[in-house]
């Protein structure tokens, strides 16, 4: 579902002037807006990381390099 279809099927709380103060949506809609925030997330991370010239090494070698400092892998 995309963020615009999860934003036709909220609906808002208002006081007795007409001010929107809070938003009620189905729990299994704010789940799925959970996912896409945490996917967004993930996606930014991953550029940003592309983006690093950072060295990058084999998970294994950086396992053994864990393991080195007895932490648990």
């Amino acid at each position: 579902m995309s963020v615009t279809e999860i934003l036709q099927n909220i609906q808002f709380v208002v006081d007795a002037g007409g001010d929107k103060k809070a938003v009620l949506l189905d729990y299994s809609l704010w789940e799925e807006l959970l996912t896409q925030l945490e996917d967004l997330e993930d996606a930014e991370e991953i550029r940003r990381l592309r983006e690093a010239e950072e060295e990058v090494i084999p998970w294994e070698q950086a396992k053994g390099e864990l393991r080195a400092q007895r932490v648990d892998v």
